[in-house]
């Protein structure tokens, strides 16, 4: 494995570490001008419009449950394949709806220990960090919290949950600076983050995004932590109303970039490509997420003129699946108050529709969902 080397331009030096140097950024903002052209410009305008409109919708929607929900589970879902979990939509609902004593693989319930709880970790994370925006902003001290929440119960690198690392790491051939300057590192960024930056609010978040993750200041769960990091700031800093924007998405779609954008500034300085990468990011998933919510807004409406006044089961159940979208034939008892053959016929009317369809294919212990909503959530990004 090689070094890493850097040239002239690189905002950082290597300092010599044991047997490899270690990467010591310099602190934000860039100790060059930076050279944003047009094209640049006219991205981030189309961004902050896309957050603007996404930021509105969220707040004038009828049925925040399951935009807001589901909007959020598909950011930590997404962040968390980065990572190398294999989670998907149906997975995380079938942990919620799974009833005791139901049938369940081994592989099934590895991944609802594992992979499952990683979304979950991370979902409860940003609702915990939304919470505490309101009382003080990023700190060393939310940073901290939001990592033991992000890392508790599951697979992890470190022993060290909600504190610094205190050893060092190498992460193929960079080595981020070493634990003794860490601390130090990171009061300079939040002071960075507090005073409000030097540039346009997105431009400063993808600089503080690239600062965090190349000063790597936990043994484990950085990645998570830095994009969840990205969600705080946009609502801080009045881009969003709610953590809505699924941008490890994009991240996700494009992660040999990604990571070549991130190495490009620490070995040359190269700012211009890692912020255009990063505001047409913000810009596709802000639109997309957008495109996404009119969709569900507009399934909504349907379902009311079709289904609202209509006092039979299949019909308040129809206009249920917006507040729980995954659900079993016991959910339904619970939900509008009635008997298991009640239940049943409700669902078996919606199946016959096409709203709701059985998803486990067995004669037990049946789950369901909403086809249309999940449709919508489901459909990829490449169709918006």
């Amino acid at each position: 494995m090689q070094d890493m080397q850097v040239s002239g331009r690189a905002p950082g030096r290597l300092v010599p570490y044991g047997r490899r140097p270690y990467y010591k950024p310099e602190p934000l903002p860039p100790g060059r001008e930076l050279s944003l052209g047009s094209e640049f410009y006219t991205t981030l305008s189309n961004a902050t419009f896309w957050l603007g409109k996404l930021s509105g919708i969220s707040t004038a929607v009828e049925f925040s449950p399951v935009l807001y929900t589901s909007l959020l589970r598909k950011e930590a879902m997404e962040s968390t394949q980065i990572e190398g979990a294999e989670v998907d939509m149906n997975t995380l609902y079938r942990h919620e709806t799974r009833q005791p004593g139901a049938e369940a693989s081994r592989d099934e319930h590895e991944a609802e220990t594992k992979d499952v709880a990683e979304v979950l970790n991370y979902e409860q994370a940003v609702e915990e960090g939304v919470e505490a925006l309101g009382s003080g902003g990023v700190s060393t001290g939310l940073l901290q919290s939001l990592h033991e929440t992000l890392l508790t119960g599951v697979r992890s690198d470190t022993d060290t949950l909600g504190a610094f690392r205190r050893q060092p790491v190498n992460l193929g051939g960079f080595v981020p600076p070493e634990p003794g300057t860490v601390e130090g590192a990171m009061d300079a960024l939040l002071t960075y983050i507090r005073t409000g930056g030097s540039y346009h609010g997105i431009v400063d978040i993808a600089l503080v995004h690239y600062q965090f993750e190349t000063i790597h200041p936990f043994g484990d769960g950085n990645g998570r932590l830095g994009r969840l990091l990205i969600a705080l700031q946009l609502l801080d800093q009045g881009y969003l109303a709610q953590p809505n924007l699924y941008l490890s998405e994009f991240f996700n779609r494009n992660k040999e970039t990604y990571v070549e954008r991130l190495q490009g500034v620490r070995t040359n300085g190269a700012w211009e490509d890692w912020l255009a990468f990063f505001v047409r990011g913000v810009e596709r998933q802000a639109h997309e997420s957008f495109e996404r919510s009119v969709e569900l807004r507009t399934l909504h409406r349907e379902y009311h003129e079709r289904y609202d006044g209509r006092s039979r089961a299949d019909a308040r159940l129809a206009l249920a699946l917006f507040e729980q979208p995954y659900l079993t034939a016991n959910d339904v008892q619970d939900i509008l108050d009635v008997t298991g053959p009640t239940a049943y016929r409700a669902i078996h009317r919606l199946e016959d529709e096409g709203v709701l369809e059985e998803v486990t294919g067995k004669q037990r212990n049946r789950e369901y969902r909403a086809a249309d909503i999940f449709a919508v959530l489901e459909r990829p990004p490449e169709t918006y």
